[in-house]
């Protein structure tokens, strides 16, 4: 697998005209461009972001793949795994291709990474309206204007400031997305749920350990990151929030319907420790389990 440390490299794999910026540059593709690119699998230490739509082919990234029929904006992070595989692109499309050391000193260089959805699966992609498209490609083309411009001492602060603009676009439309998706495919939450109680279940059959956002994630289909973000939206807690609340729901439970000691209600709702069990209850409760029994019984 290629490793690529200079966009420049990148480039010439790809089939594209060299940069004009060694750490940033656009690359801009009409239909059938990308046919030179029969098979390329690389990681690389630059955020890319991308827009297209294929006639055939596959882009892999992530852990899944995916047929990208419609048009999607891909989001990769430094050193994740990507695979190009006979692309062709139905439409125009476009890479944005930064590398890390054009970041430090500017506003994207800590905000960046904030951005779920540079951690999201490739079959998570956002899929825009076309309203939506029409607000992508006009900061693209700003952006590559600027790009293509005579460098000054202003052109890096614009180009990102385009870029911050465009990536909150981004978010914008996948909270979008997040409702749209929970109309079509039913409450995440509920099937969230309804996998927990599975786990619970298993627990007393097999002696597993805790739940994981990662499994749960994976039983769905779905990144750990992705899973949150949907969730977030949903019920405005965390995947992580939403099993320490199952759990201690669960322990109420068992405090309140039967004679079990601290120690074995942990051990059965799948703690190793009861002291972090005592210690998530009552951060979540208020009390401690005993004072919770205590009370409940007096």
């Amino acid at each position: 697998m290629k490793h690529f440390r200079k966009i420049s490299d990148l480039h010439e794999a790809l089939g594209v005209k060299p940069p004009e910026h060694p750490l940033f540059s656009v690359a801009y593709g009409e239909r059938d461009t990308c046919t030179s690119i029969s098979e390329l699998d690389f990681i690389s230490d630059f955020y890319i972001i991308g827009f297209k739509k294929l006639k055939s082919g596959q882009m892999l990234y992530g852990k899944t793949k995916y047929d990208h029929d419609l048009g999607s904006m891909s989001f990769i992070k430094p050193q994740q795994k990507v695979s190009f595989r006979n692309m062709e692109l139905e439409e125009k499309g476009f890479m944005i291709i930064i590398h890390e050391d054009y970041l430090p000193g500017t506003s994207l260089y800590k905000e960046i990474k904030k951005y779920g959805f540079f951690d999201y699966e490739v079959n998570e992609a956002l899929h825009l309206s076309p309203a939506e498209e029409n607000i992508i490609w006009n900061l693209y083309f700003s952006i590559e204007k600027e790009y293509n411009n005579n460098t000054d001492e202003h052109s890096k602060s614009i180009i990102i400031s385009h870029i911050d603009s465009l990536l909150k676009y981004a978010q914008r439309f996948y909270k979008r997305q997040f409702i749209h998706r929970t109309a079509i495919t039913g409450a995440t939450v509920t099937r969230f749920n309804a996998l927990l109680t599975a786990n619970f279940e298993e627990r007393k059959l097999n002696n597993t350990g805790l739940p994981t956002v990662a499994s749960l994630a994976e039983k769905m289909h779905l990144s750990s990151r992705y899973l949150t973000d949907l969730l977030k939206e949903e019920t405005g807690k965390t995947a992580l929030e939403l099993i320490h609340l199952f759990l201690i729901g669960e322990a109420k439970n068992m405090l309140t319907g039967s004679d079990m000691n601290i120690s074995e209600i942990s051990s059965s709702l799948g703690f190793e420790n009861p002291t972090y069990f005592s210690r998530l209850f009552k951060k979540e409760v208020g009390s401690s389990p005993n004072k919770f029994r205590d009370r409940l019984m007096n």
